[in-house]
């Protein structure tokens, strides 16, 4: 065994990171300018909670804390609670400590900050994953479970080929129906774009207005976003390529509650679908949904599969 030491990142590290997260995390390989847009550019990333381990000038292992810097919405900085969205030990190094010795360092570099609570790995907005998938690295929930963090509840990721797609007859129709009785549905315009912010905001989650804003910064397109109407308030929202601009990764989408019940979610997610396809996608999907919500109901009922299940963990001390 060489000698070990424990420090945080500096800069020169990243091509160690890249390399040894992409030996370890094999389903969810990264590159050089997804941990510089996750990780570095983050506005609430701190070099000293990204922790790592070296020996004789190797990285064998790394596990990233951050807490929240710059709010997601309004004045809210969570100061109760913090994050773990990764960590990973050289395949050849486990077993000897490293990653307890990592998780210390992350867990007391958070709780002198004064968090309370501690969650892998719901961090918003820059998530890789909702939480750890069990079936992917065994090792890894079991990890997590020794040093006491507990598994609050299980999202799903489905996906949907597109290859045979073709919207329903029966959706063409309903859709006719709810234009009939006032309801509007099409591409969002300039016009749409603080409506469906503030409601993506303010009525679901605050990322999804993060998700939408930075996303149309980065140029995606406004074709991507549909959106529907009713008397003239919008009702609702459905749209691709919202996460880090990957097109055939779909959402977010949601329909005020109050229109619920009348398959206007159901036609926003077709019109997504059949515009995803005209663009010449092969697939949609998405990471993040509780498998028996409405929405999840809805997928299923749909044809989307469940590709993943991940265990959202959180430590309190």
């Amino acid at each position: 065994m060489g000698n070990l030491q424990y420090r945080h990142y500096e800069s020169g590290n990243e091509e160690a990171i890249v390399q040894l997260w992409n030996e370890c995390l094999h389903h969810d390989p990264i590159t050089p300018i997804r941990l510089r847009n996750m990780v570095l550019l983050d506005a609430n990333f701190d070099p000293e909670g990204l922790r790592l381990a070296y020996e004789d000038g190797r990285l064998v292992g790394a596990m990233y804390a951050v807490r929240r810097l710059l709010p997601m919405h309004g004045t809210e900085l969570e100061p109760d609670n913090g994050w773990i969205p990764f960590f990973f030990v050289a395949p050849d190094r486990r077993r000897e400590g490293i990653g307890s010795r990592l998780m210390e360092e992350a867990l007391n570099f958070l709780q002198r900050l004064g968090r309370k609570h501690v969650f892998f790995s719901s961090y918003a907005p820059n998530y890789f994953t909702p939480g750890v998938d069990e079936a992917s690295y065994p090792d890894g929930y079991a990890f997590l479970l020794k040093h006491g963090f507990a598994k609050l509840y299980s999202p799903v990721a489905m996906d949907y080929s597109l290859v045979r797609y073709a919207a329903p007859e029966d959706v063409k129709r309903l859709k006719r129906t709810r234009e009939d009785e006032g309801y509007a549905f099409r591409l969002a315009q300039d016009r749409d774009l603080v409506d469906v912010i503030r409601f993506a905001a303010d009525l679901f989650n605050p990322d999804w207005g993060r998700a939408i804003r930075e996303g149309l910064l980065r140029g995606l397109p406004m074709s991507v976003i549909h959106v529907a109407r009713f008397e003239g308030k919008l009702i609702g929202f459905c749209m691709h390529g919202g996460y880090e601009g990957v097109l055939e990764r779909f959402g977010p989408f949601g329909v005020d509650p109050a229109h619920q019940g009348k398959g206007l979610g159901k036609i926003m997610l077709h019109d997504c679908l059949s515009n995803m396809r005209a663009q010449g996608l092969h697939g949609a999907w998405f990471l993040w949904t509780g498998e028996t919500t409405t929405a999840g109901l809805l997928y299923r009922k749909l044809g989307f599969q469940v590709t993943r299940r991940f265990h959202v963990c959180r430590k309190s001390f």
